[in-house]
């Protein structure tokens, strides 16, 4: 059961907690159990580090050992989102966006959004920077314009970056412009290749526009689902056909430009690590890419690792997850934290995006032809009403706590409890665990030679920060 607030002021109603330990200490402990109408409650009682251990299941943090850094913890901010927020009063926007992006007081703490480069399917129609009538070309990109973007995903983007201006910000193409294209249709078709060099320099004028704008494109991949062109927009990019785009025309095309903005491949589901890997195979398509992006509506989490493993020498990201309306908080909550929190972080992914920041109560805008009309939000916007779905005390769980810059360190996964550590910027210890067992059941959590005992609920999460 979601809470409902008005967004001025942010009065949140929160229900009593059922996670209690022995004795009062350092431990600060944030509790989502939502059998128990409970979601993302800071605990007034606090677990207790002591010499002893209880005997029991034990989870073993371990400082030593050093992983990946974070990026940040975030979600798509869709055309529709934007528009969602633009339509509220100026306060109650204020106040849900300090909300989402702001980690102090009760706030979440959301470090970063994925923006569409163009529409996505969460759009109210098919746009990119450089519609033209039928049969002209623009390959010198005289008539780029970001257009569309400048009703509400700008004026959005930087309100957020007024609120929190170290966010980081990543751009996916849905779709080049249709002339572009094998099929000249914003819906599938191939990227003619006498177009790379022209798409290329569409990159090239979408990151130096926002830049004018004051907004910094921290990195872009290259496709959104690459392998799925059914929906509206999309584009279809075989691996081979993506790794000389890269290698011939993109990379060397930012080189020119004096661009830094980092070059993200794949963008897909984990059931094809092959796709990234044979990219990366190919050196002159290598070494202008940072890292590979993935999804999960396919494979398992662990093919992350798979790709870190045959290239650790590059990077991992997780883009996107959506959550289905009308959403189930025990379910989603549980399981894009066991699969994306822990399991992306624990295979190496910088990054835990959702998709995708808000929705209206009738699921709208998207496109026809393949747009989502079931994508749930992190919050649902009614006028100034604010409903929390479940993505966003997903992303609460870390957000609020793992801040960019912090660095991923060992703990070992005893029985049903899934869980990841980290060591935050400001030196503290972050442990994020979830029971993923049918009882409530009691662990002890060691660090440095000590413990404390801990107890949650079938279902339940919590996470500890010391």
């Amino acid at each position: 059961m979601t809470t409902v607030y008005k967004a001025v002021g942010l009065s949140v109603l929160l229900a009593t907690a059922v996670n209690t330990f022995a004795q009062k200490g350092p431990v600060d402990v944030w509790l989502t159990d939502p059998v128990n109408n409970v979601f993302f409650q800071q605990q007034t009682q606090q677990p207790a580090f002591a010499k002893k251990a209880a005997g029991q299941t034990t989870i073993t943090v371990d400082d030593g050992p050093k992983y990946q850094k974070i990026d940040g913890f975030g979600w798509a901010l869709t055309g529709g989102s934007a528009g969602h927020l633009q339509q509220m009063s100026p306060a109650a926007r204020t106040a849900l966006l300090k909300d989402l992006f702001t980690a102090d007081a009760n706030h979440i703490g959301g470090s970063y959004i994925r923006l569409s480069i163009g529409a996505s399917d969460l759009d109210e129609k098919v746009f990119s920077y450089n519609d033209l009538p039928a049969g002209q070309v623009d390959t010198l990109m005289q008539r780029f314009d970001l257009g569309h973007d400048r009703v509400a995903v700008i004026p959005i983007v930087k309100e957020i970056l007024a609120i929190y201006p170290r966010i980081k910000i990543m751009g996916s193409p849905w779709s080049p412009p249709v002339w572009m294209k094998t099929n000249g249709d914003a819906r599938g078709g191939s990227l003619k290749p006498e177009y790379y060099s022209a798409y290329a320099r569409y990159f090239v004028r979408y990151i130096l526009a926002m830049k004018a704008e004051g907004i910094n494109i921290d990195a872009i991949t290259v496709q959104n689902e690459p392998l799925h062109p059914g929906n509206t927009p999309s584009l279809l990019m075989l691996a081979p056909d993506q790794a000389t785009f890269i290698k011939d025309h993109l990379g060397p095309a930012f080189k020119r430009a004096g661009i830094k903005t980092k070059i993200i491949i794949y963008d897909h589901n984990a059931d094809k690590p092959e796709y990234p890997i044979t990219i990366l195979n190919d050196p002159e398509a290598k070494k202008y890419i940072d890292g590979s992006a993935f999804h999960l509506y396919g494979g398992k989490i662990e093919a992350l690792s798979q790709v870190h493993e045959a290239h650790p020498d590059k990077n991992l990201y997780f883009t996107e997850q959506w959550v289905g309306a009308p959403g189930n908080m025990k379910k989603d909550i549980a399981e894009h934290v066991r699969n994306l929190i822990i399991g992306a972080s624990r295979n190496w992914s910088r990054t835990v995006i959702e998709w995708n920041l808000s929705s209206n109560p009738q699921l709208k805008p998207h496109t026809d032809r393949g747009g989502c009309d079931r994508c749930l939000g992190a919050v649902t916007i009614d006028k100034d009403s604010v409903k929390q779905n479940p993505a966003y005390y997903i992303i609460a769980h870390a957000g609020k706590f793992v801040r960019p810059g912090s660095v991923r360190i060992a703990s070992n996964i005893p029985g049903t409890f899934p869980n990841v550590a980290f060591k935050n910027p400001q030196g503290k210890t972050v442990l994020i665990v979830l029971n993923d067992g049918k009882e409530s059941a009691s662990f002890d959590v060691e660090f440095k030679k000590k413990t404390f005992t801990a107890t949650l609920n079938p279902g339940a999460m919590a996470t500890y920060v010391w």
